[in-house]
């Protein structure tokens, strides 16, 4: 009987579940997620947009961390890149930044939170 190989297994199976077109999502970036939501026996798209502070990469297990500010507060959530309820996600404006996660942002308010725009 011939040796599994665990790894290789998994991998296989990951590989196809993953998106082929995603975006390159960096550290900093504005972005527009939009999130499908099912109500009922309908289904639409909701657009999530706000600025990434973290972002996690492990395969099929890529999260990104967004963050907006609604009403004066703030409100982060998680998205898992290559989950099927994400519709699209469209990159706004990218910002220079020196650091691989901005969780100092969540401690400044109002016009300190913005970030130096970056031009490619």
């Amino acid at each position: 009987m011939p040796k599994l190989n665990y790894e290789q297994i998994i991998n296989n199976l990951q590989d196809q579940y993953l998106k082929k077109e995603t975006p390159n999502v960096q550290i900093g970036d504005n972005v527009k997620i939009g999130v499908k939501i099912i109500e009922g026996n309908k289904e639409r798209t909701q657009f999530y947009e706000g600025t990434v502070i973290a972002k996690k990469n492990s395969s099929i297990n890529t999260t990104i961390t967004v963050r907006k500010v609604l009403q004066g507060i703030g409100v982060e959530r998680i998205f898992l890149i290559h989950s099927p309820k994400l519709d699209s996600i469209q990159i706004l404006r990218s910002s220079k930044v020196r650091r691989a996660k901005l969780y100092y942002l969540r401690n400044l308010r109002g016009k300190a939170t913005r970030l130096k725009q970056r031009f490619n």
